[in-house]
């Protein structure tokens, strides 16, 4: 039920921009120097909200980050500090500059989701999505019909 209507929502993005997808992996150590980490490339998927649908999976998201190259500067928190660290990390691993890549997602095992699952669940026999930590859960096919909308016709200024 749920791959029938992830396929037809493949079908429906046949032709619609996808985003990058990327792995954090730390540095190597060249001659007892250690690298920098970087983002290496792991395909692209199309990002629904929540969910990243690829060719021939779905996806939880994770983070995601703006490329752009490393410069020194002060930081007033931690977490600015960590961004600007992962933005530099997706610029090392050849993401062009302002560009997105999506990391720290993960797969969905569309045979083992239950009443409790996040984001996707089953209830009652319904697939359903929860689209927030805090929000509730919606009917995964209203929720993917909002969605392609959104991802095929954006906001003006988007």
């Amino acid at each position: 039920m749920i791959a029938t209507l992830l396929d037809e929502v493949r079908a429906r993005l046949a032709d619609a921009p996808r985003e990058r997808l990327g792995e954090l992996q730390e540095g190597r150590r060249v001659l007892g120097i250690p690298r920098p980490p970087r983002i290496v490339p792991r395909g692209t998927a199309w990002h629904l909200g929540v969910l990243l649908l690829t060719d021939d999976a779905v996806l939880a998201t994770g983070d995601i980050v703006r490329s752009r190259a490393e410069v020194r500067r002060g930081f007033a928190a931690e977490s600015q500090r960590r961004r600007a660290e992962l933005a530099a990390a997706a610029a090392r691993g050849g993401v062009p500059e302002g560009q997105t890549v999506h990391i720290e997602w993960h797969p969905i095992d569309l045979s083992a989701l239950g009443e409790r699952s996040t984001p996707l669940a089953i209830r009652g026999g319904e697939p359903l999505v929860r689209w927030s930590a805090a929000g509730g859960f919606l009917p995964l096919e209203r929720y993917l019909d909002e969605r392609v909308e959104l991802l095929r016709h954006p906001p003006e200024r988007a």
